[in-house]
C-alpha cells in the first residue's frame, strides 16, 4: 500500500500531540499544541500535506486510542457560520491554515437546561488568520463565521460528533 504525504504529516502531528498531552494533559499541554500548530501552519507545504484539495468539511485525520483526542482537517469552499457553542466536557484547538475566520467569544447570561437553551452574550470578536491557533478549554463559548473559503486543523479532546450538545441563544 502506498503511504501518501498527508498520512505522514498527520502521523507526525499526532505523535507530537500525544507527547505534549502525555507530558502535560491540561491547558498547558494544549497551549503547547497550539504553538506547534501555529508554527506548522506557516509553511504552505505542511498546510497542503495536512489539508489537501480533496479535504471535506470534517475529515478525521487521527483518533488517539489512549488519550482520546482527535485531529480533524476542515475545508470550507464558501461562507459558513455556526451558532454559539462550547465543547461540552471537552476542549478544542482551532488552527487557521487558509482564509480567515471571525470568532466571537461569549459568556453566560442565563444557564441552560435539558429543555431550555442557555442565553449567552458576546464578550469579544477577533480574527483567526493563517498560522493563528486558539485553545478553547472546557466550557469556553464561541462561534465562528467564515465569509469565504477557509481551511483549518481542529483538535478535539474527544470526538464531539459522539457527544450530545446543548443549545445556546444570543441575547
Amino acid at each position: 500500500m502506498k503511504i501518501t504525504v498527508p498520512d505522514l504529516a498527520a502521523s507526525d502531528l499526532a505523535a507530537r500531540c500525544q507527547q505534549l498531552l502525555t507530558a502535560e494533559p491540561g491547558p498547558a499541554g494544549r497551549n503547547k499544541i497550539a504553538a506547534l500548530l501555529s508554527e506548522l501552519l506557516t509553511d504552505p507545504s505542511n498546510v497542503n500535506a495536512l489539508i489537501p484539495a480533496n479535504t471535506g468539511e470534517r475529515d478525521l485525520l487521527y483518533r488517539d486510542p489512549e488519550l482520546g483526542f482527535c485531529i480533524f482537517a476542515h475545508r470550507y469552499h464558501g461562507a459558513k457560520e455556526s451558532l454559539p457553542h462550547d465543547h461540552g466536557p471537552s476542549w478544542a484547538i482551532y488552527a487557521q491554515a487558509r482564509g480567515e475566520t471571525e470568532m466571537t467569544d461569549y459568556e453566560w447570561a442565563t444557564p441552560d437546561s435539558e429543555e431550555i437553551p442557555g442565553k449567552v452574550k458576546p464578550t469579544r470578536t477577533y480574527r483567526l488568520q493563517p498560522g493563528d491557533a486558539h485553545v478553547y478549554n472546557e466550557g469556553d463559548l464561541h462561534a465562528p463565521v467564515r465569509t469565504g473559503p477557509t481551511s483549518l486543523i481542529r483538535i478535539e479532546g474527544t470526538d464531539m460528533s459522539k457527544i450530545k450538545r446543548r443549545r445556546y441563544e444570543t441575547i
